[in-house]
């Protein structure tokens, strides 16, 4: 039904094309244009209603709180490619954010830690900003009986500061055996690759 309702709008504007003129002639373009704009409105929402309703699996989160990126939820969303990491986020920092590292592991009935994924992800976050990123990288899993999810962050990246988790492996494991009285450690260091350069100004030879 909506194309066969493009087709007969694209069919009126030729006609217009042919008799009408000024205002009228506006107006028969105008509805084009709209009639597209929706077809491509609902387009995008019937791909989000897709992925919202693929099958994930749930994924627990080791909270690490001094740095400035918080994961409110986490889940991994299953397609043919394998599964998509899903992310809720929250920038607690007054600059942008644009990039992280995480790990993910699973952890077994005797509660040892096997790290199965660990990467870097590019994206943008405003300061003191939420946003809900899912990253295309395919992850390939297949989890034994008794497994669950975690997931840590290990760097987090602005233009201008990297924060990096000092010895994050020995702080998951100690959370994956109840000992939450390990608080991760986090180095705050300057970003030399994304900082912005500065020009040089070099005095000419009659300058001093």
């Amino acid at each position: 039904m909506p194309d066969m309702l493009a087709k007969f709008l694209i069919f009126f504007v030729v006609l217009s094309d042919l008799f009408l003129c000024g205002p009228q002639r506006i107006s028969a373009t105008s509805a084009l244009k709209c009639a597209l704009t929706q077809r491509t409105q609902r387009y995008a929402e019937d791909r989000r209603e897709a992925q919202t309703n693929l099958p994930s699996l749930s994924v627990e989160v080791f909270p690490v709180l001094d740095l400035p990126l918080t994961i409110h939820e986490a889940s991994l969303l299953k397609t043919d490619k394998g599964y998509f990491l899903k992310l809720s986020l929250g920038n607690s920092a007054d600059v942008a954010i644009i990039g992280l590292r995480y790990s993910l592991a699973t952890i077994n009935s005797e509660n040892q830690v096997q790290i199965r994924v660990n990467r870097t992800e590019g994206f943008s976050i405003p300061e003191y900003a939420t946003k809900r990123l899912t990253f295309k990288t395919p992850i390939k899993l297949k989890l034994k009986d008794g497994e669950r999810l975690v997931l840590m962050l290990e760097q987090v990246v602005s233009p201008e500061s990297i924060w990096e988790v000092v010895k994050a492996k020995e702080a998951l494991e100690a959370y994956a055996n109840g000992d939450y009285s390990v608080r991760p450690a986090v180095m705050r260091v300057g970003n030399q690759v994304d900082v912005p350069l500065v020009p040089l100004m070099v005095p000419r030879p009659d300058e001093e």
